[in-house]
């Protein structure tokens, strides 16, 4: 009977993790569905805890562990999220999600020495289960701690000699020891090995991964300790636990697949450690040598307040600045002039998918109003200003024109093709991707050098007085 109560309680926490996904789709229901999905996932613990395996005086201490584990970790991912500044968001995920690859291993290194597989045994599909979630969750840890590493500046890029084929080596070797082990001849000991060849190669595939495409291995990273989170509701028979994990799973695949359209890579070479690894190298395209052309506050409130179409296209600087709330401001000045207003989300800028999303929703900046990179593209033609505000690799039209770019074929925000340009930017510094960005040497493009936030302010008050 309890056993049916279970049952339905891990329904009714799957239903959650449902509802909860599909409001994360638009930044207005996100909060609730968070909340929703996490309510969910409590009522599945207390659950589990409560109901699968009553209490009793012989398991107090374990409950005790249980209960302390539950209070550390509710307390460090409390503090971590009220704390994390927005610029520092996809660190926290890399590093949340690294968190769920390692107990995905764990569960597999726990339930190994409890299980028992013999000498040329039959196929064991509970074996292969474990196995997997080993080998997924270790790669999923590892990689993610050097994804958090590298966004958090303390790691740099490194190619070793022959990366390739290191890790394709690597590869081929977790693959026969796996088939060793379900055949029967292995011991713990190949099983660690295993363990730390998986934990190696996870470390090996991100390491010469360049900046600009961490939002590829971000969402790979994620799909990965999704599928091994499955892995270890099915060794449980947990269905909550294997229903998030499905979801987690197939959403990052998902993911995945659009950054590497929207990034222009393959996806085996995103297995492979492949990409983003090429030194980058200045772009000078059609511009030349140029001197970039700078702009007054007073030059930039007057060309604004008598534009019919503005585009503005915020960046990862945006993000440093936290001036997503004077920006809000100044489009609805404008507004108010006749001006319409719009702006251009790129699909990985901000250094991780929707991450503009979530920070203009945040300065409640109306849904409507943030058009993705391919509905906006066709009417840039036609846009009299675009505000490039901390934005560059997306914007830079050396993906389009200069083959020996490292960004070449990436899509991009096409701001070129607009009638002004106005960047706005501390300085001539290089993008995440290391490259020199041609458009801020084009003839149409001004540059209003400054702190995002600052120069917003004194446009702002600018606008006003217009």
């Amino acid at each position: 009977m309890s056993l049916n109560i279970l049952e339905i309680i891990y329904l009714i926490a799957s239903l959650t993790f449902v509802i909860g996904l599909k409001m994360l789709s638009h930044p207005e229901s996100a909060r609730k569905g968070n909340l929703i999905a996490a309510v969910g996932m409590l009522i599945a613990v207390i659950a589990t805890i409560t109901i699968y395996q009553p209490f009793d005086n012989s398991k107090l201490v374990n409950y005790g562990l249980i209960a302390l584990g539950l209070i550390v970790g509710t307390i460090i991912g409390t503090m971590m999220a009220k704390k994390v500044q927005m610029t520092a968001m996809p660190q926290m995920v890399s590093f949340f999600n690294g968190m769920g690859g390692a107990c995905a291993a764990l569960i597999a290194i726990i339930e190994f020495q409890n299980h028992e597989t013999g000498l040329g045994s039959s196929f064991d599909g509970e074996f292969l289960v474990m196995l997997l979630g080993l080998i997924i969750g270790s790669v999923s840890f590892s990689g993610s701690m050097i994804a958090y590493g590298k966004l958090e500046g303390k790691i740099k890029d490194k190619v070793l000699p022959m990366n390739q084929l290191i890790n394709m080596v690597m590869l081929f070797t977790i693959v026969a020891l796996t088939v060793y082990q379900l055949l029967g001849y292995g011991d713990a000991t190949v099983f660690y090995v295993l363990l730390v060849i998986a934990l190696i190669y996870g470390i090996l595939f991100v390491m010469p991964i360049g900046g600009a495409d961490m939002p590829v291995v971000i969402s790979l990273l994620n799909s990965f300790t999704g599928v091994a989170a499955a892995f270890g509701g099915f060794l449980y028979g947990n269905k909550a636990m294997l229903t998030g994990g499905i979801l987690v799973g197939s959403a990052g695949t998902i993911l995945t697949i659009l950054m590497c359209k929207a990034m222009n890579r393959s996806l085996t070479n995103v297995l492979l450690g492949a990409f983003g690894a090429t030194k980058a190298s200045g772009a000078k395209g059609e511009a030349g040598d140029q001197t970039a052309k700078e702009i007054s506050i007073s030059d930039t409130a007057v060309l604004l307040s008598y534009s019919q179409n503005v585009v503005i296209v915020p960046g990862y600087g945006l993000a440093v600045a936290q001036a997503q709330h004077i920006c809000h401001e100044l489009e609805q000045l404008l507004e108010e002039k006749g001006v319409t207003v719009n702006y251009a989300i790129h699909p990985v800028a901000g250094r991780m998918p929707g991450h503009m999303n979530v920070l203009l929703a945040e300065a409640d900046v109306p849904y409507e109003r943030m058009q993705e990179m391919e509905e906006i593209n066709p009417r840039m033609a036609n846009t009299d200003v675009v505000v490039v505000i901390g934005a560059n690799d997306v914007v830079n039209p050396a993906a389009k024109k200069d083959p020996s770019s490292p960004i070449f074929g990436m899509p991009i925000l096409e701001v070129d093709q607009a009638k002004n340009v106005i960047i706005l930017k501390r300085g001539m510094s290089a993008g995440y991707a290391g490259i020199e960005n041609e458009l801020f040497f084009y003839p149409k493009t001004r540059m209003l050098f400054g702190d995002a936030k600052d120069s917003l302010q004194k446009l702002t008050a600018e606008v006003k007085e217009v």
